[in-house]
């Protein structure tokens, strides 16, 4: 398993951040290659399932993904999300919590474990690293209105 974790903090209000970090299908503007369909109807709670299709044309692989935590902030009470990674190539969990952060500023903690079947356990630094930059990336994009 490949894990890894960043933080970011932006000049947003805990539920603009959140909003933000928690709207999947943006997921896919901010994410190359990649469209997120949400399976369920909304809003967003616990047993929520949407899929991130990431690749080119016919050759790519689907992300299944259910929401199994979804706590949104209120008031300075931090939000925290909980998705679980259900495909049949990747698998593992992703955890974003939005806090107070300084100056009132919304603080961002993303927390990640990816097991990508078939990928022997040797790649897992390699993967992290890649992810922890795919992922830093598309979260910047994201906390900028992307």
């Amino acid at each position: 398993m490949a894990e890894f974790h960043l933080q970011r903090t932006a000049p947003l209000s805990l539920d603009e951040a959140w909003h933000r970090l928690t709207d999947w299908p943006r997921h896919g503007r901010a994410v190359p290659l990649t469209r997120v369909r949400v399976l369920t109807p909304p809003p967003t709670a616990e047993g929520t399932v949407f899929v991130a299709r990431t690749g080119l044309g016919p050759v790519g692989f689907d992300d299944r993904m259910e929401v199994t935590v979804w706590r949104p902030p209120a008031g300075d009470t931090p939000g925290r999300c909980r998705l679980e990674k259900r495909g049949r190539l990747v698998r593992g969990w992703a955890e974003i919590e939005v806090r107070p952060g300084p100056g009132g500023r919304a603080r961002v903690v993303w927390r990640e474990e990816l097991d990508v079947r078939l990928l022997p356990a040797l790649f897992d630094g390699v993967l992290a690293r890649a992810a922890r930059h795919v992922f830093g990336r598309a979260v910047n994009r994201l906390l900028r209105g992307v």
